[in-house]
C-alpha cells in the first residue's frame, strides 16, 4: 500500500476591521482588498509548499499597520527555511514584518466602533 505524502496546510488569515464605522466606504474597500491579498497569498504558498514535509501548519496573519501599508507575521513554529521563504515571497510583495503582535491587546472599541491595536 503507497503511503500518503503530508502536505504542509497554509492558513492566512486577514485581521480586518470587523466593527466598521457607519457612513466608511474605505473601510468596507480597504477590509475586501486586505480579504483579496490574504487568499491569494494563501494560494501562492499553497503551490510553492506543496511537496513541503518540514512541519504541518504554516500560519499568517496579515494586517494594515497605521499608514494602510500591509504587514504580516508568522504566528506559528516553522522551520528556517520555510520562513525565509515567506519572508522573501512578502518583501517581494511589498508587506512589511509585522515585528510585535500580541492578540491579547487587540480589542474592538464599541463605542467608536473602530478596532485597535
Amino acid at each position: 500500500m503507497r503511503q500518503r505524502s503530508q502536505m504542509i496546510a497554509v492558513t492566512v488569515l486577514p485581521m480586518i476591521d470587523v466593527m466598521p464605522k457607519p457612513g466608511t466606504p474605505l473601510v468596507k474597500v480597504m477590509n475586501d482588498r486586505l480579504t483579496t491579498m490574504a487568499g491569494e497569498l494563501q494560494k501562492y504558498l499553497e503551490r510553492e509548499f506543496t511537496d513541503e514535509k518540514g512541519c504541518e501548519d504554516l500560519v499568517i496573519y496579515m494586517s494594515y499597520n497605521s499608514k494602510y501599508a500591509v504587514r504580516w507575521k508568522t504566528v506559528n513554529d516553522v522551520p528556517v527555511h520555510i520562513q525565509n521563504h515567506v519572508t522573501k515571497c512578502c518583501g517581494n510583495l511589498g508587506y512589511i514584518q509585522w515585528k510585535e503582535l500580541d492578540l491579547y491587546s487587540y480589542k474592538v472599541n464599541r463605542q467608536s466602533g473602530r478596532s485597535e491595536i
